[in-house]
């Protein structure tokens, strides 16, 4: 074997071993990756009891049920359709009715989705850019979602104008 066809198979045979290195990351990751689905994406999708995705939308105003040892229930919804939601955990502090939340889990086979994660808007004007994409969609957007605080109408004391 001449000097350059050595050459060649080392190359050829380190791009195999990458090729497969790739495919074994990709294929292990696969299991992992979660994706976004609004309520009505879900029963759209149909998608199958046990199969993990997050659940995205606004909590819906008087659903929210706390039981014994942390249990809560409410619902989701995107005002198209609405997912009941069963959680075992801490709340996030800022989690309350009418407020976008994202729940991560999976549905069961009586239709509820159980969460195992749990996460809620950090401040007044947040939601989470999935969310706020899927009620433009839906035509729920409201233009003061993403409105900044406006400054006040008085100037300040001492401030150049």
């Amino acid at each position: 074997m001449t000097r350059k066809q050595r050459r060649l198979t080392m190359i050829g045979g380190s791009l195999a071993v990458l090729a497969v290195a790739a495919a074994l990351v990709l294929n292990a990751m696969r299991d992992s990756i979660v994706f976004f689905s609004t309520p009505s994406m879900a029963a759209e999708k149909q998608i199958p009891a046990g199969k993990r995705f997050r659940l995205g939308g606004l909590v819906q105003p008087g659903s929210l049920v706390r039981g014994d040892n942390l249990a809560v229930n409410f619902s989701v919804a995107d005002g198209a359709a609405k997912l009941p939601v069963a959680y075992k955990g801490i709340l996030p502090d800022l989690f309350r009715e009418g407020q976008g939340v994202i729940a991560e889990g999976a549905i069961d086979a009586t239709g509820v989705f159980r969460a195992d994660t749990v996460l809620a808007k950090h401040d007044e004007t947040y939601m989470p850019k999935d969310v706020a994409d899927a009620l433009k969609k839906q035509g729920h957007w409201k233009d003061d979602y993403g409105a900044k605080p406006s400054a006040s109408a008085a100037p300040m004391q001492g401030v150049p104008k």
